[in-house]
C-alpha cells in the first residue's frame, strides 16, 4: 500500500530534531566565542598592565617607553602574528591606561569595541558609549554611526553638569519624555538628498524601509505599531503618520513627520493626536501618550508660544538627512546650547 505524502508544509520529526539540536550548536558556540573573545581581552588588558609596570620601572623617558614598544613588537610578532606588531601594543598600553579596573570590563564588548572607545579623548563620553554599547548589543559597526553622529552631545546637550555624569555612567536612562527626544535626529542611513522637493510620503515609507535602523535612532525600548494610524472624529478621517510603543516608559509615542517650516496648525493637530490616544487608546498601566513632530527646520517661539507652559507631552525636533561633519554638528548644539541659556528653560 502506498504511504501518503507528507504536506508541503509539515516538517518531517527528524527535520524539526536537526532544527532544534542545530539552534542548541549555534548558541553554544556563540557563548564560546564570546567567552574567547572576553579571554582576549582581559589578555589585552593585562600585557598593557605589563608594558605600563614595565616602563615605572625604567627611565622616565618617552624614548624608553618607544624603545620597548619596538622591542616587544618584534618579538612578539615573529612569534605570535601581526596581531601583536607596534601599533597593537600601543592599543594595549592605552587599553589599560583608560580602563584600569579589570573587573570592571564588559564581557559584552570585543577588543573591536574597545579599540574604537579609545578614539575618544573624554572620559565621560568614553564611558557613555561603553554603557550604552553593552546595554543595547550594538556591533561596532552600530557603536561607530552612534559616535558619528555625536548621539552623546545630543543626549547631553539639555543636562547640568550632574546630569551628564549620570549619562556617562548609567547610559541613556529613560525616566520622563523628555529623555527620549534628540534634537536633531540623524537619518543618514535613509540615504535620502536634503531636497525641497522631498515629500512626507517619501520620508515615511524610507523609515519603514530602515525601521531597524530607525528604532536605533530613536533609543531604548521602542517598538512598532502602526503606519498612517487612522482615527476617526465626527465622520472626519486624520492619518497620524507613524505609532510606536516605548515599553520603558510604558507609553505609546506618535510621530508625525514635516518637510518644511513647523507650522502652529501642526502642533494643534498633534495635540489633537496625544488626546485622541489619551482618552481612547490607553491600556492600564500606561502612562500618557508623548507626541514627536520631525521637521526639518522649527521656531523655538511658535513652539513655545503654541504649547501649554509645563508641556511634558509633544516635542518638536529636528531631522538631519545627512551625517554632519563634527564641527557641523558641535556648532549647531553651541548655538542650542546658547538659546537655552537666554531662554532660562529647555527647548522642546
Amino acid at each position: 500500500m502506498t504511504r501518503p505524502k507528507q504536506p508541503a508544509t509539515s516538517q518531517s520529526p527528524v527535520t524539526e530534531l536537526a532544527g532544534r539540536i542545530t539552534t542548541i550548536i549555534e548558541t553554544a558556540r556563540k557563548r564560546v566565542q564570546s567567552i574567547v573573545d572576553h579571554e582576549m581581552v582581559r589578555a589585552y588588558w593585562d600585557i598593557g598592565r605589563e608594558i605600563v609596570e614595565d616602563e615605572q620601572k625604567g627611565e622616565k623617558r618617552a624614548e624608553y617607553g618607544k624603545a620597548i614598544i619596538e622591542g616587544l613588537a618584534s618579538a612578539l610578532s615573529s612569534k605570535h602574528g601581526k596581531g601583536f606588531d607596534r601599533s597593537n601594543l600601543w592599543n594595549m598600553r592605552s587599553f589599560y591606561l583608560a580602563f584600569p579596573i579589570l573587573d570592571a570590563l564588559r564581557r559584552e564588548l570585543s577588543w573591536t569595541h574597545y579599540r574604537q572607545l579609545l578614539r575618544i579623548d573624554d572620559p565621560n563620553k568614553r564611558s557613555f558609549y561603553e554603557v550604552e554599547c553593552a546595554s543595547s548589543n550594538w556591533s561596532t559597526r552600530e557603536m561607530e554611526r552612534q559616535m558619528n553622529s555625536m548621539l552623546f552631545e545630543r543626549l547631553a546637550l539639555s543636562l547640568d553638569k550632574e546630569g551628564v555624569m549620570v549619562l556617562a555612567r548609567e547610559g541613556q536612562v529613560m525616566r520622563e519624555p523628555s529623555d527620549m527626544v534628540k534634537d536633531p535626529y540623524v537619518l543618514e542611513f535613509l540615504g535620502l538628498p536634503q531636497s525641497e522637493v522631498l515629500f512626507e510620503k517619501e520620508l515615511e515609507t524610507a523609515l519603514l524601509e530602515h525601521l531597524q535602523k530607525f528604532l536605533l535612532e530613536l533609543g531604548k525600548g521602542f517598538s512598532f505599531v502602526a503606519r498612517q494610524k487612522r482615527i476617526t472624529l465626527d465622520g472626519d478621517h486624520f492619518y497620524i503618520d507613524l505609532v510606536f510603543y516605548n515599553y520603558i516608559l510604558k507609553c505609546f509615542v506618535l510621530i508625525d513627520l514635516k518637510i518644511g517650516k513647523l507650522a502652529h496648525q501642526d502642533l494643534g493637530q498633534m495635540q489633537m493626536y496625544v488626546n485622541y490616544y489619551t482618552r481612547e487608546m490607553m491600556n492600564e498601566g500606561d502612562n500618557p501618550p508623548i507626541g514627536i513632530l520631525l521637521c526639518d527646520s522649527k521656531s523655538e517661539a511658535v513652539v513655545r508660544f503654541t504649547l501649554p507652559e509645563g508641556n511634558s507631552q509633544i516635542f518638536a525636533s529636528r531631522y538631519k538627512l545627512y551625517l554632519p561633519t563634527e564641527d557641523e554638528l558641535r556648532n549647531e548644539l553651541m548655538k542650542d546650547r546658547k538659546l537655552i541659556e537666554d531662554s532660562g528653560s529647555l527647548p522642546l
